[in-house]
């Protein structure tokens, strides 16, 4: 049998027991524990890309998924979380230096929103007008900001960009002007109380408008110069890893109480094979996510060639995550069918991920 702790972990084992030993009451909850998120502040897990004179650890972004990949395996809520709304922290580094240094260096920091264009910002008295209703803002009970696309219009009609298409712009609002809509009731993920919510004639100044791309950046490491899209696709696609593996460990788990069984035997043999697999995509993977890093480090940029291989590895890592999860799941037995038992809350975390829009086909 596979040893499934061939990868050292960048979390201590005992923060990974207390961890795991808090997930089933932050499901039970629909959101973190408060003991979760008293760690994941200590840890400064939610300003992964924030640089450190604003409190951040301003780590990389292979450094940052690789972390992500374990906050994942630990739990598929708490990595889903801390994924989604380090994400959105990103942009502080396209935010205007004042305005970000006044929301950033609040320890318990949090952005989280939606990129679907849901909304309008009606250009008004040297700012905008908002109202519009969003969906699946991830950590929306504990989001210090949220964030949204709007269409921009002014004079009755959408304000077009240089392509003759509506132009839209990206904003963040403060938590106490948005009224949250409490409606995820998805399968999985529970605890990541990806909750909608709504805005009506907010008006906001200009500089809580932000683009988010290298040109727009207003922070100088080259964190804030790697593409947006390739950087949603590693760290979704990891949060997938992590995921799969923990199942893994699970179907070891059983395998190992059956080792007298024929069916614990064909168990443990399939899952062998499994998480060989699994090792095998995940290397090309984090060869081809540490590739890309290079590439800017040393060249300043990332050709075609590297971003479409980050797609397609970040992809097919995700395809056969599902594919090995799928592949175990009939021989667990009625445990894995089981509500209450943590392989079927990684199951059911897992297929809630899939429909992530990056990832649908």
């Amino acid at each position: 049998m596979k040893n499934f702790n061939e990868i050292q972990s960048p979390v201590g084992e005992l923060l990974v027991e207390t961890l795991r030993g808090l997930a089933a009451a932050a499901e039970t909850e629909g959101r973190l524990t408060s003991k979760q998120l008293e760690l994941i502040y200590v840890h400064r897990w939610l300003k992964l890309f924030v640089p450190e004179e604003l409190g951040g650890l301003a780590l990389s972004v292979p450094e940052g998924v690789r972390l992500e990949e374990e906050l994942a395996r630990i739990d598929g809520s708490l990595g889903w979380t801390v994924t989604l709304c380090a994400g959105a922290n990103l942009f502080v580094g396209y935010i205007e230096p004042a305005i970000a240094k006044l929301v950033f260096t609040d320890p318990k920091v949090c952005l989280g929103g939606s990129g679907k264009p849901s909304g309008t910002a009606v250009a008004k008295d040297g700012g905008y007008e908002i109202t519009g209703k969003w969906h699946y803002a991830t950590g929306a009970p504990h989001n210090t900001h949220f964030t949204a696309n709007c269409v921009v219009e002014q004079d009755g009609r959408p304000v077009l960009n240089s392509e003759g298409e509506p132009l839209i712009k990206s904003f963040f609002f403060d938590a106490a002007d948005v009224r949250i809509l409490p409606v995820w009731n998805a399968f999985g993920l529970r605890a990541t109380a990806s909750h909608s919510f709504e805005v009506n004639k907010l008006w906001v100044a200009p500089n809580r408008s932000f683009v988010i791309s290298p040109e727009n950046a207003t922070i100088a490491p080259p964190l804030y110069q790697y593409p947006f899209l390739p950087f949603a696709q590693t760290t979704l696609a990891a949060n997938t890893l992590g995921m799969a593996r923990h199942f893994l460990e699970c179907c070891n788990d059983i395998a190992s109480s059956k080792r007298d069984d024929p069916a614990g035997v064909a168990l443990s043999e399939l899952t062998d094979i499994g998480h060989q697999r699994l090792m095998e995509v995940r290397q090309t993977f984090y060869e081809t996510l540490d590739r890309s890093w290079e590439a800017l480090i040393q060249h300043g940029q990332i050709s075609e060639n590297i971003l479409h291989a980050i797609a397609k590895t970040s992809r097919s890592l995700v395809e056969i995550s599902h594919q090995t999860v799928i592949s175990l799941y009939p021989h667990c037995g009625i445990v894995a069918a089981d509500a209450s038992s943590t392989i079927n809350r990684i199951w059911r975390d897992i297929f809630t991920a899939s429909q992530h829009s990056l990832f649908r086909r």
